[in-house]
This record gives structure tokens, sequence and C-alpha cells, in this order.
């Protein structure tokens, strides 16, 4: 009897154990990036110029993974083409999210490389979306960030029209948060006006930095305050909409200034 009690008791006894193991660590929310340079990580050899994708990991706590697929020169076709957007699918688990932001190589008609029309830029928007939802996941889509060009009166002139409506279009028609950097970019550029806005971009005078002894003047591009001021405009905005990523992750709420146009020297970005 004592026996077959022992028998009974001894797996009791593992199970009451592992009742009482304390659970892991939760799961991290993983949120992926993919689109192209303006959102792209960098190599040392390019500093200072940054994707405005490399400091948004600092706006979030620690239960928030980042990961920046976004590539150089890509548009929504050869994302796809490359056999880029396949592994993220693959990796998404439920609750993650995928930031969308396609554009400024899609539209440039003079590289047939990498060229998309409008029309299959939306098929690939949709695409993006639907895949990520099939995972359980959450898209959001942006607009392209808008190009540094003014005009002689010194009004920011609008450079994505046609790709960025149609990036508003589906996500409106397939409900998806859309943050619309194009215009959100163009109102921080306006503010500062032509000369000042240069404090965002890779503009660059001869000896400014070893990586560019020629110097640089490239109005696309941000340097690491201009990819810090979009990081800041995608996550503001996003606080508006009350998205949980933003709402429940951040790393500490962000100040009512924190979009505040940089005056004078003391905007200037940092070089090593």
């Amino acid at each position: 009897m004592k026996l077959l009690q022992l028998r009974y008791a001894a797996p009791l006894a593992v199970l009451g154990l592992l009742a009482f193991t304390p659970p892991g660590p939760p799961r991290k929310t993983k949120l992926y990036l993919i689109g192209d340079s303006t959102m792209a990580n960098k190599v040392r050899a390019t500093f200072p110029e940054t994707g405005w994708g490399m400091p948004l990991v600092t706006f979030f706590d620690t239960t928030v993974v980042v990961d920046n697929r976004a590539q150089n020169g890509r548009s929504t076709r050869t994302f796809l083409a490359e056999n880029r957007w396949q592994p993220v699918v693959s990796a998404l688990q439920p609750g993650d999210y995928v930031f969308i932001q396609f554009g400024h190589n899609d539209e440039s008609q003079n590289y047939p490389d990498r060229y998309t029309s409008p029309e299959d830029y939306r098929k690939n928007l949709i695409k993006f979306v639907t895949e990520t939802r099939s995972r359980q996941a959450t898209p959001v889509l942006l607009t392209p960030i808008t190009r540094r060009y003014f005009d002689k009166e010194g009004h920011i002139k609008e450079t994505h029209a046609l790709y960025s409506a149609a990036t508003v279009a589906v996500a409106k028609e397939y409900k998806v948060t859309l943050v619309d950097m194009d215009r959100l970019s163009r109102d921080l550029l306006q503010q500062l006006g032509d000369e000042n806005s240069k404090l965002l971009f890779m503009e660059l005078a001869p000896g400014d930095h070893p990586n560019y002894p020629l110097g640089r003047h490239d109005n696309t591009h941000f340097n690491e305050l201009g990819a810090r001021k979009m990081a800041q405009l995608a996550v503001h905005d996003l606080q508006t909409q009350h998205l949980p990523l933003v709402e429940e992750h951040l790393a500490k709420p962000l100040a009512k200034n924190a979009i505040a146009a940089p005056t004078g020297a003391a905007a200037q970005p940092t070089t090593p």
C-alpha cells in the first residue's frame, strides 16, 4: 500500500513543482521596418548619414525590439524581387508590427531597375498589408518623407504627390494606420525655412567631415539630427492616434515640444 502511495506521490510532487515554476520573461514585441534609404541603417563609412529608423529604438522601452530591414535604393518592386519581404513574413508573430515606407525609388522613372508604376506600387503595398495581417501582426503605412526643395519664394515643394496619394488611398481602403510623413516633414521644413532646414540633411562643406572630404549637398538623406527629428514626427503622430505599440511601450512620454524646430548653432549635428 505504501509503495503504491509513493508511486503516485512522486509524479504529483513533480507536477506541484512545475506549477510553482516562475514563468519566463515575456516575449518582446518585434517592430519590423521595411523601406528605402531614408529609413535604413547606415555603415560607418557613410556617417553622419543616418536613416530615421536608426534612432527609433531609443523611443521605446526594453520590451520592443526594432528590426530594421530597410535598404538603400529599394522600391516596393525590388524589395519583393530580392526576396527581402518573405523572411519578414515568415518571422512575424501575433502582436508584432511592420512599418512600411516606400515611394522615393518607386517614382524614379530615370532608374528603370527600381521604378514601379503607381498601379504596381499600390498592389505591392496591399500585399505587405494583407500578408502582415495574415500573421496577426499590425501594418502601419507611412508616406515617403519629403525632399528638401524650396521655390524662389521660400515655399517647400511637394515632391511625392502621386505616391503619397496612393499610400493614403490604400490606408483608407484597407483601414490601416497611416502616418503622413510627407505632409509632416514638409510642415517641419517649412517651419524651419530654406536655410535652417539644411541642419537636418547631409549638407557638408569641404573639410567638414573626413568621410566627405569634398563636401556633400544632399537634399534627401538625413544627418543624425534630421533622422531623430523624423523619428519624433512618426512617434508623435502615432501617439495621437493611440497606436498600442506607442501608447504602451514608450520609454517615456514625448514632451510637448519634442518636434520643435531646431534653432541656432546648438542644433548642429555632432560629428565624431
